[in-house]
C-alpha cells in the first residue's frame, strides 16, 4: 500500500537524486552515515530524530499545559517580537518548547524535503523500512505521523518572507540553497494535513517548558522534563524572588502586630481576641518557615540522590554490557 506524499515531486526542495546512487551505497539525504539498505538502523535513527517519546506519553494531558490547537505556533518574526531567542535543537522533544526568553526549534532535515525518500520509504508500506512484523510497521506508522506533524509546524513558523529569511540566514533552520517562492510551493498543502494524520503531540503547538517540568513529576514520575539549570545555585535562584516577597509581607504584618501589642500595654482596654490571633499567627509563621526550610533541603537531597541513582544505573548497565562482551569473547 502506498500512502500520500505531503508535497509534489515538482515542489520538492531536495533535488539530489537518490536513485542515481548504487543501491548498496545509498544513504539518507543529509546523513551520509545512515545507509538506506540497513532497515533496522534507518528505522531506529528516524525514530530518535522524529518521535518525541516523552511528549507522546504526556500527550493525553497536554490540554492542561497548552492551547488545544495545532495552529498555536507563532511565526519566527513574532518569536522575535516576544523577545525570544531562537535556539536550534535536534531533539524532537524540544521542538516548539519555550521557556522565558528562549524557544527551541528543530531544523527541517533534508530527507524530509525529498520526494523520492517519501515515496520510496515513508509512504511505501512495502519498503524495507516498514519491515515485516506488526511492531516494525507500528513504529513506522508512528514515525510517519510525527514527520507529518513536524512538517506542518513549518507552515505556521514561516508565514512571511521575513520568517523565511530568519529561518534560512539567521538560524539555518532551512537549507540555504532554496528560495522563498520554492518554499511556498513546497509547503502550500501542509495546512491540509489533519490532526488524524499526525501524532498526538502535534495536536498542540507551542509548549511551555516550566509547565512540562511541573507536570512531569505527576504524569511521568520524572524529576523534570528537561533540565535547564546546570548548577544547583541556578536552580535554587528561581525561588529567591518569591521567597523574599513572602518574607517581606510577613515582616510587615509581624511588625504591625508588634506595634499594636506595644500600644495596648499602655492602655487599660485590651483586645484579647487580637492577642490570641497574634499568638497563633506567629506560631503558624514559625512552623511554615521550618517546613519551608525542610522542603528546600529535601529538594536538594532529592536532586543529589537522583543524580547518584542515574550514575549507579549507568555504571551497572555498562558493567553488564562489558560482561556480555567478555563472555562472547
Amino acid at each position: 500500500m502506498t500512502l500520500l506524499v505531503p508535497f509534489t515531486e515538482e515542489s520538492q526542495l531536495n533535488r539530489d537524486s537518490m536513485t542515481s546512487q548504487p543501491s548498496c551505497s545509498r544513504t539518507l539525504p543529509g546523513h551520509p552515515r545512515i545507509p538506506l539498505q540497513d532497515a533496522a538502523q534507518l528505522r531506529g535513527f528516524l525514530r530518535r530524530e522524529l518521535w518525541a517519546v516523552d511528549l507522546e506519553r504526556m500527550a493525553p494531558h497536554l490540554w492542561i499545559m497548552s492551547t488545544q490547537s495545532s495552529s498555536n505556533v507563532s511565526p519566527l518574526h513574532q518569536q522575535k517580537v516576544k523577545g525570544r531567542e531562537i535556539i536550534v535543537t535536534e531533539d524532537p522533544r524540544l521542538h516548539l518548547v519555550w521557556i522565558y526568553d528562549r524557544v527551541f526549534i528543530k531544523p527541517l532535515p533534508r530527507y524530509l524535503l525529498s520526494y523520492t525518500f517519501w515515496s520510496e520509504y515513508m509512504s511505501n508500506e512495502k519498503s524495507i523500512l516498514w519491515g515485516s512484523n506488526g511492531e516494525e510497521q507500528e513504529t513506522c506508522t508512528m514515525i510517519r505521523m510525527s514527520a507529518l506533524g513536524f512538517l506542518r509546524t513549518y507552515y505556521f513558523l514561516i508565514q512571511h518572507e521575513s520568517d523565511f529569511d530568519i529561518a534560512r540566514s539567521e538560524t539555518r533552520l532551512l537549507p540555504s540553497d532554496i528560495t522563498w517562492t520554492e518554499f511556498c510551493d513546497f509547503s502550500k498543502d501542509f495546512l491540509d494535513i489533519g490532526d488524524d494524520n499526525v501524532s498526538e503531540r502535534y495536536h498542540y503547538g507551542e509548549l511551555r517548558l516550566t509547565r512540562l517540568n511541573l507536570y512531569a513529576k505527576l504524569i511521568s514520575g520524572k524529576f523534570h522534563y528537561e533540565r535547564v539549570h546546570g548548577q544547583y545555585g541556578a536552580f535554587f535562584a528561581r525561588f529567591y524572588g518569591p521567597l523574599l516577597f513572602i518574607f517581606g509581607i510577613l515582616s510587615i504584618i509581624l511588625s504591625a502586630m508588634q506595634v499594636e501589642l506595644g500600644v495596648e500595654t499602655l492602655t487599660n482596654a485590651q483586645w484579647q481576641a487580637f492577642w490570641y490571633a497574634c499568638r497563633w499567627f506567629v506560631i503558624v509563621t514559625l512552623a511554615s518557615m521550618v517546613l519551608l526550610v525542610l522542603a528546600l533541603m529535601s529538594l536538594l537531597v532529592g536532586m543529589i540522590v537522583d543524580e547518584w541513582v542515574f550514575a549507579l544505573r549507568r555504571r551497572y548497565e555498562k558493567g553488564k554490557s562489558c560482561g556480555r562482551q567478555q563472555s562472547r569473547a
